[in-house]
């Protein structure tokens, strides 16, 4: 596998034809690391937020990482899970409290920021678990259209 430098310079240096394309190439990426450094399993499906967390928990207590692109990296994989499993739709939009746009997915109306949810597990640790994360998604909006 390429270094993580390596592989941000090659996604960056890709040109997507749109947000949603974007998104999809870099959780390709993530399924792809997950398996090769750190042996684990990601899908798609709704059982893979657990081993993404793992993930997290390994790429956080890493000696250093490049916390804007492991956000991305790992974000676009778990917005690619929702948007899979709810029939949604990744769009550009405002971060409540923010003043920049951030990648979202917006199922039936309710925009979800996987990239921010990322950040705050790299950056604040276990009480931003994301099974937690993904559980309250279903309570919102009920189980997943379709089911991997």
């Amino acid at each position: 596998m390429p270094h993580p430098a390596d592989l941000r310079q090659r996604l960056e240096a890709t040109s997507f034809p749109d947000l949603g394309a974007m998104m999809e190439g870099y959780a390709k990426v993530a399924i792809s690391v997950a398996a090769s450094e750190f042996g684990q399993k990601l899908n798609y499906s709704a059982d893979s937020i657990d081993s993404l967390d793992e993930v997290l928990i390994m790429v956080g207590e890493g000696p250093q990482f490049d916390l804007e692109f492991e956000v991305r990296l790992w974000g676009s994989y778990l917005g690619e899970v929702v948007r899979e499993l709810y029939a949604g739709a990744w769009e550009m939009c405002v971060y409540p409290g923010g003043n920049s746009s951030v990648p979202a997915v917006n199922v039936r109306g309710s925009r979800l920021f996987p990239l921010m949810k990322v950040y705050r597990r790299l950056t604040e640790g276990e009480e931003e678990d994301l099974r937690t994360f993904f559980s309250k998604i279903t309570e919102r909006l009920g189980k997943p259209a379709r089911v991997n």
